[in-house]
């Protein structure tokens, strides 16, 4: 099954790109509008020999991890709080639904305002695109734990870490990696409307490099590196999600299992 999907991919891949070059081979496209492939590729080994991709991506890739890891440890803490408490949430929840409301796009200046155009107002304006997801995930995967597994804890006089740790954290953790996922990509997208604000360094720096001087191939030799950062960070979720989910089995694996079990009874 990995190997087809593998095979699908690559082969969308390749009809991506020989579609591409046909559209612009024989749509006689200008190169600033839509570069070829090969242009695209040639500006690609351009960036990498002379450093700047490599130099811009690692301080994008700075941003989006500083990011995603202070917006998930905040909203992981608020919405336990808010899980834990109905009167908290119903003080604290028109101010973040307001907080969500309004476009990153508009926040960002006011935060290159407060906190200067360096490092911390990148990483403030990718933790808030990446808070609320998480947030909100995190305060369903907590309240979905059933009452009677609650009783139980009590009836057992488990400890309240006891009772996070054995029933709270692997019943929440499914949904919790669900908005860990969406969050990890939205940490990108954080990342780069911080450098298009003011920046001096990043793929979002390169891709207002690439438009002032209509070198559109640069423009998308950034973005298609921006595609690859977000997918390994949702892979790499994914990975976590697999490894720390290895407990849980699937319906029709436990069926057939069982199954196996009564065949290879005696009759």
């Amino acid at each position: 099954m990995e190997k087809r999907r593998s095979s699908f991919l690559l082969i969308s891949i390749l009809l991506a790109l020989v579609g591409w070059f046909l559209l612009v081979r024989l749509g006689n496209i200008p190169v600033f509008f839509l570069p070829s492939p090969g242009l695209v590729w040639a500006r690609f080994v351009d960036t990498l020999q002379d450093g700047s991709l490599v130099r811009n991506g690692l301080s994008t890739l700075e941003k989006i991890v500083l990011g995603l890891v202070s917006g998930v440890g905040a909203a992981t803490l608020l919405g336990y709080l808010l899980a834990k408490s109905p009167l908290l949430e119903r003080l604290l929840t028109p101010f973040i639904v307001a907080s969500q409301s309004i476009p990153v796009v508009a926040i960002a200046p006011l935060l290159i305002i407060w906190f200067g155009s360096g490092m911390i107002s990148k990483v403030l304006i990718c933790a808030l695109i990446v808070f609320f997801p998480v947030l909100i995930n995190t305060i369903v995967g907590l309240r979905a734990v059933p009452d009677n597994l609650r009783q139980l804890m009590r009836v057992l006089r488990a400890t309240r870490w006891q009772t996070f740790r054995l029933l709270e954290v692997p019943a929440a953790l499914p949904v919790f990696l669900g908005g860990l996922r969406i969050g990890a990509t939205l940490s990108v997208i954080g990342a780069v409307v911080g450098e298009f604000v003011g920046a001096k360094s990043g793929l979002g720096f390169l891709v207002n490099v690439g438009r002032g001087t209509y070198d559109t191939a640069l423009v998308f030799v950034a973005v298609i590196t921006l595609i690859v950062m977000a997918l390994t960070l949702y892979g790499l979720v994914s990975l976590l999600e697999g490894y720390l989910l290895r407990w849980q089995q699937r319906p029709e694996e436990s069926g057939r299992r069982a199954n196996g079990v009564q065949a290879e009874q005696p009759r």
